[in-house]
């Protein structure tokens, strides 16, 4: 099996999280560092959006700002996520690396067969959701809204037809980064609060719709399952799924630095969150 690196960096800031995965996919490109999966938590609790997103036109500023949520924006694509209560996971590989799809839908599925195992460690019954109807190819193209969790992309991983895991993917360099929210709990009022509606109406037909198509891992289950449970699961879940031996990996002092510099330069500064 080949060996990957692993990182758990527990909750850190919006910032330094957005860093430390750019300054991975860059290490990996250089083939300074071997492919990585990584594992972290945000602290605060932190509203990301989608590199392409609209901060005026999808986000209520004043409700991440009233709940003390930090805001970041992703290099990958997708939809806004509030990360509170979840594992978030990234896994940077190449682009050639063996057996991986060179289509983004069919490397999603490749990767996600971790997400997937890991699932089922904690005793859910997850699948990979493929849209088939017209309809939901179409929303696929032309989100109704700004949530990342309203609607399922192809091979992410859903319950009982609701949503458990959302990712987002960007490949720069070769490299793949691939990053996600695996859910422990939602609290649906404050996702909703941090986005705009047209109206009250709209919105409380939106927050219906939405949780017909998400849920949590601990809505699933008789007993709840702690972040570290959780991490224990997908940790084995990414080993058996892609068939790898993950080595813990610890970043140098020169290293921490590059990713704190990035993080202040970049993911800190309003020109990247709000300018697009």
């Amino acid at each position: 099996m080949k060996q990957w690196a692993f990182i758990d960096s527990g909750k850190r800031s919006p910032e330094y999280n957005m860093a430390l995965d750019e300054a991975l996919l860059k290490w990996h490109s250089e083939g300074l560092i071997p492919p990585v999966i990584r594992f972290y938590g945000w602290n605060p609790a932190t509203l990301s959006i989608g590199y392409f997103q609209q901060v005026e036109r999808d986000i209520n500023l004043e409700a991440v700002k009233e709940y003390e949520l930090g805001f970041v924006r992703r290099p990958t694509g997708g939809r806004a996520v509030l990360h509170d209560k979840e594992v978030t996971y990234s896994v940077i590989v190449t682009e050639d690396y063996p057996d991986m799809p060179s289509t983004v839908t069919e490397a999603y599925r490749v990767i996600s067969e971790g997400l997937l195992i890991g699932f089922q460690k904690l005793g859910l019954d997850a699948y990979f959701a493929v849209p088939k109807t017209e309809e939901e190819k179409a929303e696929l193209r032309e989100p109704r809204s700004g949530v990342c969790f309203d609607s399922p992309s192809y091979y992410e991983l859903v319950v009982e037809g609701r949503k458990v895991a959302g990712s987002a993917q960007t490949r720069q360099k070769g490299v793949i980064l691939q990053h996600g929210s695996i859910l422990l709990d939602i609290d649906e009022d404050k996702l909703f609060d941090c986005f705009n509606f047209k109206n009250d109406r709209i919105r409380e037909r939106m927050q219906r719709g939405f949780r017909k198509k998400a849920v949590a891992i601990n809505a699933l289950r008789p007993t709840p399952v702690s972040m570290e449970e959780a991490v224990e699961a997908f940790y084995v879940g990414f080993e058996k799924g892609l068939n790898i031996d993950l080595v813990p990996y610890k970043l140098s002092d020169e290293q921490e630095s590059y990713v704190d510099q990035l993080a202040k330069e970049k993911y800190a500064s309003d020109e990247w969150n709000y300018s697009k």
